[in-house]
């Protein structure tokens, strides 16, 4: 058995083994017989629509005396709440936004936080008793800024199907979920989760570091509705060290979402932390619920999303057909795509819904499809990017390795 200061010793000196999720779980399925002895740290990830999340902004939009209180607040048209400090005559609003809260269809929390972690203007209006205050800030004019998580790393997920013949308009849809049974929406990184990697919690808890969008952060303890068969964490990160590829808004059928990626690495103390981490898409569950009544109707599991070939989304503009109207780039739920320039790489999370929008087939993918009641199903939205968890689960491998990550004596820089 090693200790946390026995494996950071390790990192400063450069001799830890270091192994991305994925690196691991290949290494598992050659036949590996890996134990404590041979593996010192595992980092994992997980990117996707995460509803519960949310910032907390200190932000300076006027000269102290120029209003007493703010009543209401927007950012970029986003509604946020003042407070939990009134900041009275200082010209200076604390807010709280959530990622959900929406300026319109197209923008939401999700989009705003993306935008101030790309340094881009952002117009804060503020109503007081007696007034109206405009101001444009970046992210440099914030005193805080940090971004936190209620509900993130959530193990469990269900997929969800229609069984009515009609549209139904939810998060898990960018059009509405067609029915009956025509499509499915799932959601989960699977394999390389953080908490499908660590079951018995001997790695993950208050306190954990962790990277929040690519910055710096910690957990703070479970986050709501975790339960120990469905657990998920509340985190906080500083918003000055995101990556914006790791975050943004997504656009559904109920309005706006949120795009958050958290990181974790796990110490290898033992060999039940061994085996914890041996977890396979194949032996993880993946309930599959009428979104209607919630329901379970079956089961598949996460290789039925994962471990299908061609994962990330190609366009052939010898294909396209150029339609007055690009229904796939409208279709897009994070603005990645247009038939001009193709896919933004550092936008799409590969969610798949431009496959069956556009009626040329000029994009494609291996989007798989799930058994339920005798019948294939195809898989229309992912609301996870596997692809880029696993880059988050990089970085934070090079920050290990390159001893800017530890566990113990604040080592995290």
């Amino acid at each position: 058995m090693k200790t946390m200061r026995e494996i950071d010793e390790k990192i400063r000196n450069g001799s830890a083994v270091v192994y991305t999720a994925a690196e691991f779980k290949h290494l598992i399925r050659e036949g590996a017989e890996l134990s404590a002895a041979d593996v010192d740290v595992v980092t994992t990830g997980t990117t996707g629509v995460m509803s519960g999340t949310a910032a907390i902004l200190s932000v300076p939009v006027a000269e102290p005396g120029t209003f007493e209180r703010a009543e209401r607040v927007w950012a970029n048209g986003v509604p946020c709440m003042p407070g939990p400090c009134p900041n009275e005559r200082l010209g200076l609003v604390d807010l709280i936004v959530s990622g959900t809260a929406h300026a319109g269809a197209g923008y939401g929390g999700g989009h705003l936080f993306r935008d101030i972690v790309e340094g881009r203007g952002i117009e804060v209006v503020v109503e007081a008793a007696d007034r109206s205050v405009e101001a444009e800030v970046t992210i440099g004019d914030f005193s805080y800024a940090r971004l936190f998580t209620t509900r993130s790393a959530y193990k469990n997920y269900t997929a969800y199907l229609n069984l009515q013949p009609t549209r139904v308009k939810t998060i898990f849809s960018i059009g509405g979920l067609q029915g009956p049974c025509r499509e499915v929406s799932v959601s989960g990184c699977g394999e390389i989760n953080p908490l499908q990697n660590d079951p018995l919690g001997l790695a993950v808890g208050a306190g954990t570091p962790v990277l929040l969008n690519g910055s710096v952060g910690m957990v703070t303890g479970e986050g709501t509705r975790s339960t120990p068969e469905r657990p998920n964490l509340t985190v906080i990160a500083d918003m000055a060290g995101m990556q914006p590829r790791y975050m943004g808004g997504f656009k559904t059928s109920a309005g706006p979402e949120c795009i958050t990626s958290l990181g974790v690495a796990i110490p290898v103390l033992d060999d039940r932390q061994v085996a914890g981490l041996r977890v396979l898409d194949e032996e993880i569950p993946l309930p599959v619920a009428d979104i209607n009544t919630r329901a379970v109707l079956g089961e598949a599991t996460y290789a039925d999303v994962w471990q299908q070939p061609d994962r990330e989304v190609t366009y052939h503009p010898e294909w396209c057909e150029e339609c007055s109207t690009c229904v796939a780039a409208t279709v897009c739920p994070t603005g990645a795509f247009s038939r001009e320039t193709g896919i933004d790489r550092d936008r799409c999370l590969a969610c798949t819904a431009c496959l069956a929008a556009c009626p040329n087939d000029a994009l494609e993918a291996g989007e798989g499809s799930l058994r339920v009641r005798g019948r294939r199903v195809p898989i229309t939205l992912r609301q996870s990017g596997r692809t880029l968890a696993e880059d988050l689960c990089r970085d934070l491998q090079e920050m290990v390795l390159d001893g800017r990550f530890t566990f113990t004596g604040g080592g995290v820089r």
